[in-house]
């Protein structure tokens, strides 16, 4: 057990390495990021012109989800992971690792956490310097309970965003190009994820329903516990369900992952 951590604890930290190159790339990324969360602010203040209460809600409370909303999608969001594992696919790179000790879910996952580690900690950079001129507007929940829930929210969500773009990856074993299959998950990750508003919004039939896709569990779970969305009994049934979708997922990523080598032929050394 011990080599095996150190195994990838090495990969971890060489991934650091070379997302560290990429520093810049990604302050920037986060910089940018304020202008749409400028863009949020002058919205939701439109939407609750006239109106003490949005869907439960006011208006420190909404604002504050989309400020956490913020650094999650840096900290836990799946960029190119698809892509990556698609390239290694389709030029052969994934050779390497068939004959070798290494679990390639968990090589690539431990490529992940470096990549996320550093966008994670830069994006505080620009939320540091709004935090001054916004901290009046926003309304954060007192109880504890949120953080000791939501840290684990937060890694299963992490689990679920990067198992779905791993299958995502596998895919190349079968099709040439995944490119249309990304942008498809992408744009249903981003509505049914509570990117676009908070889903609990939408009618009660609709939500409940949401509540059992994976999506609900990829950005807007961990945002709701923390901005105070959801309560102590709504958070721990969510927490049961998120569990059996990281479950579900590696055993559809372990599934691919099989029958894909038997498509897969490894020319050369």
């Amino acid at each position: 057990m011990r080599t095996t951590l150190h195994k990838y604890r090495h990969v971890y930290l060489v991934g650091l390495q070379s997302n560290l190159v990429y520093r810049g790339n990604f302050a920037a990324r986060g910089l940018f990021s304020l202008f749409h969360l400028v863009v949020v602010f002058i919205l939701w203040g439109a939407v609750y012109v006239g109106n003490d209460r949005v869907g439960g809600f006011d208006l420190r409370q909404t604002l504050t989800y989309f400020v956490i909303m913020l650094p999650l999608q840096f900290i836990i969001g799946a960029f190119n992971e698809d892509y990556q594992i698609s390239e290694e696919i389709r030029n052969g790179l994934i050779n390497q690792f068939l004959l070798k000790p290494v679990n390639y879910f968990a090589y690539r996952f431990s490529v992940f956490l470096s990549a996320r580690s550093v966008s994670g900690v830069l994006v505080f950079l620009p939320l540091a310097l709004a935090l001054p001129f916004i901290h009046h507007q926003l309304s954060f929940p007192p109880e504890g309970w949120r953080l000791a829930l939501g840290l684990p929210a937060m890694f299963m969500s992490a689990l679920i965003q990067f198992t779905i773009a791993f299958c995502f990856g596998l895919l190349s074993f079968w099709f040439l190009e995944i490119q249309s299959f990304v942008i498809l998950s992408f744009a249903i990750e981003t509505l049914l994820g509570g990117q676009v508003f908070p889903l609990d919004l939408m009618p009660a039939a609709l939500y409940r329903l949401s509540q059992f896709l994976p999506y609900y569990y990829q950005m807007y779970f961990p945002a709701a516990i923390f901005s105070g969305r959801l309560d102590l009994a709504q958070t721990l049934e969510g927490l049961s369900v998120q569990a059996a979708w990281v479950v579900l997922l590696f055993l559809l990523a372990r599934l691919l992952w099989a029958r894909g080598l038997r498509h897969h032929t490894a020319v050369g050394g």
